[in-house]
């Protein structure tokens, strides 16, 4: 039997603005930040979609710069834990983003 939703899964699209993309730190960084959530978090470029929980799962998206990627968050406090996920994608996933901005690869709690 199908589990039917009752609630909408808030998700959200974003350019990634950080040099590398979502390539070995950054991706370690976004999965660390996602895996210390309940909720279930995935990524989506293009058709594939990967568990951001998974470092790996991630790498196969093969993501760049500029490449537009959607964060869907299912679960408990799903749209707090989007909220931090996206800020902290704008905030280049630790590393320095164009114009020399110093972004911070905290990620949360």
């Amino acid at each position: 039997m199908r589990k039917v939703r009752c609630t909408p899964v808030p998700s959200r699209t974003i350019a990634l603005p950080n040099p590398t993309g979502l390539h070995a730190r950054p991706a370690a960084v976004f999965s660390k930040a996602a895996a210390g959530s309940a909720a279930e978090v995935t990524v989506a470029k293009d058709d594939r979609t990967a568990n951001a929980k998974s470092l790996l799962s991630l790498l196969t998206l093969d993501c760049h710069k500029g490449d537009v990627v959607t964060i869907t968050v299912e679960g408990d406090e799903a749209d707090r834990v989007l909220d931090e996920l996206v800020a902290l994608v704008e905030s280049g996933l630790g590393e320095p983003l164009e114009g020399g901005q110093a972004a911070e690869g905290g990620g949360g709690s």
